[in-house]
């Protein structure tokens, strides 16, 4: 298949790659190549979370993915703290990146931290746990994300605690990311949040960047696959 694509799906706090099942059942029946790791800590890897677990074991999660798999041309996607993640690939593994999206993600600038540029609810959890020096959080229920009411159940039922080092770890960054050709950030409108807004107005305000919205939770790949999906393919 000449115009085969490989997409690279980076999921966010608390979740595995179980989220992104929908959206990759479509690309691959479009005949299209998908991996959907689940970082270290969480989701199927839980048994192997403790106190080191940090950003940048999740940087190189994905960087060993793509050197060992032998990608090259992906289409990157990371979804709210995987913004952070797919941030610092682009540190790493720049030259075989196609394309890099962000799915109502953190946008982080150099020498941030997830809790300095979470919601003000998340920061307020967060923060007396890193202070106490506990190893996790627990997940947020995902009525708070606006996940659709048949989704949220079995979401909360997959959800894992994340390890606090990831989120409390500055990341390195010097513009790697805005130098890859082809970016996009889609914004969830149906879920508030500050952050989300800023990062979309960033990419908005950019002309190197694709800006898209659309009407419904923070899990967009729960919410509407089919359209993730589509948007997906366009920016590939």
């Amino acid at each position: 298949m000449a115009d085969r694509k490989t997409f690279v799906l980076v999921h966010g706090a608390w979740h595995g790659g179980w989220c992104w099942r929908r959206v990759a059942d479509l690309l691959e029946a479009k005949g299209h190549k998908v991996y959907a790791p689940t970082l270290t800590g969480v989701g199927d890897r839980a048994h192997l979370l403790d106190a080191r677990t940090d950003l940048s074991t999740h940087i190189a999660d994905i960087v060993n993915l793509i050197k060992w798999e032998g990608l090259a041309g992906i289409v990157l996607c990371g979804h709210s703290y995987g913004g952070f993640v797919v941030s610092g690939v682009a540190e790493q593994a720049a030259d075989k990146i196609h394309s890099i999206v962000f799915l109502d993600a953190f946008l982080p600038q150099d020498g941030e931290r997830m809790v300095d540029v979470t919601s003000p609810h998340s920061r307020a959890l967060m923060e007396p746990l890193i202070a106490r020096g506990e190893t996790v959080m627990a997940p947020i229920p995902a009525a708070v994300f606006r996940v659709n009411e048949r989704d949220q159940a079995w979401v909360d039922s997959q959800c894992t605690p994340h390890p606090l080092a990831s989120m409390a770890e500055p990341i390195r960054l010097t513009g790697a990311r805005e130098r890859i050709a082809k970016k996009a950030y889609i914004r969830a409108s149906a879920y508030p949040s500050p952050s989300f807004d800023a990062a979309a107005e960033r990419a908005r305000a950019d002309k190197t960047w694709r800006s898209y919205a659309l009407p419904c939770g923070h899990n967009v790949m729960l919410d509407m696959p089919e359209k993730l999906a589509e948007i997906l393919l366009e920016v590939a």
